[in-house]
């Protein structure tokens, strides 16, 4: 998925896409483009905080397989 940065300009805030997206689909300034804003998410966080819980992960990988 493409992604693009926002930025300011005056009171309006623009999204800035790469010259590579607009070549490969062939997008003209002054077009009229359809878009969905989806904010990207920081996981980094995420990764450790289950370390207290002395749950051997292959065990619990096991233990969901079977109720598939």
């Amino acid at each position: 998925m493409p992604q693009a940065k926002l930025r300011k300009s005056g009171n309006s805030t623009v999204i800035v896409v790469s010259p590579e997206v607009i070549k490969e689909r062939n997008i003209k300034e002054g077009e009229t483009v359809e878009y969905q804003i989806y904010k990207k998410i920081n996981l980094k966080p995420l990764f450790g905080r289950g370390k207290h819980l002395k749950i051997d992960a292959q065990k619990a990988k096991d233990e969901l397989r079977k109720e598939w």
